[in-house]
């Protein structure tokens, strides 16, 4: 039923496997290597077709020095910080209400209610580009911070609804039951009791959002256009000149724009991963 570890199979088998690893994972880690190289690129070598080759000279803190003090790189950044807090907040936050009313109470609509929370993550995007545009457009929120964040917020509940649910409901429900034995309100029972056990799961869930709000480029590129809007995933594009790409800046803008998420994991690495595999074993 589960795989064998690599320490109990045999001899060859182990060699095989630590041969192939490293060769998985450069293979892995090449696109992101080349994309380090040509950030440190001079703009010289791309014109001259030197893609692959040793740079003619190192040119990274020229290059993330422009990234900061040439372009509207650092807006960029501040709008993904403005879109990506507030949706962690309002999804995790919204999700773990709904998530304890759908685990806790038991009602005849609970499973329907459950349903239509899970099936809107099984729509594709695509289907929904030009409604939810439309929808923007009328509603004056098209090309607005507030409306990208009300849109993630929005589709982000439910997959943030399924995983505090599914939490929840692997919680000691004597717990629940001991409070309101002694009075205990639900709401209170809902702050004192079962919020604090949620923690590991609110760390692990808000480092998911936060990724996947961050490395939004679809919605950010469908529903924001201008430097006062756009996250920085559709901002990189603006070192695009009219004939030519500034491969150089962009691949400095991108190590840029990659750092948070990346820094956001290792911050909450030991909170992420016990919310992960909390109640893998009893």
């Amino acid at each position: 039923m589960f795989p064998t570890p690599i320490e109990r199979t045999s001899r060859p088998w182990q060699i095989t496997y630590q041969t192939l690893l490293p060769l998985a994972l450069i293979l892995w880690l090449l696109p992101l290597i080349a994309v380090a190289i040509f950030s440190v690129k001079p703009d010289s070598d791309f014109a001259n077709a030197n893609y692959w080759g040793w740079p003619s000279s190192f040119e990274g803190f020229t290059n993330y020095a422009l990234v900061f003090t040439g372009s509207d790189m650092p807006q960029y950044l501040l709008n993904s910080f403005k879109i990506t807090i507030p949706t962690v907040i309002g999804a995790v936050g919204l999700s773990c209400m709904t998530g304890f009313a759908l685990g806790i109470y038991k009602f005849k609509a609970n499973i329907w209610l459950f349903f239509m929370f899970v099936a809107g993550n099984f729509v594709p995007f695509q289907i929904l580009m030009v409604p939810v545009r439309d929808l923007t457009l009328q509603m004056g929120l098209y090309n607005t911070i507030t409306g990208l964040v009300l849109f993630h917020i929005a589709f982000q509940t439910g997959f943030c609804t399924l995983f505090m649910r599914n939490f929840i409901r692997a919680l000691p429900f004597e717990l629940i039951e001991a409070a309101r034995v002694d009075g205990v309100s639900e709401w209170r029972i809902f702050w004192y009791v079962v919020l604090p056990l949620m923690k590991p799961a609110i760390a692990a869930l808000s480092v998911l959002i936060f990724t996947f709000i961050w490395n939004d480029y679809f919605w950010a590129v469908v529903l924001t256009q201008g430097v006062e809007s756009q996250p920085v995933t559709a901002g990189i594009t603006s070192f695009n000149a009219q004939y030519r790409a500034a491969y150089h800046l962009m691949s400095a803008g991108s190590i840029v724009a990659a750092l948070p998420p990346v820094a956001m994991f290792f911050l909450m690495q030991r909170h992420f991963i016990a919310g992960l595999t909390l109640g893998a074993v009893k």
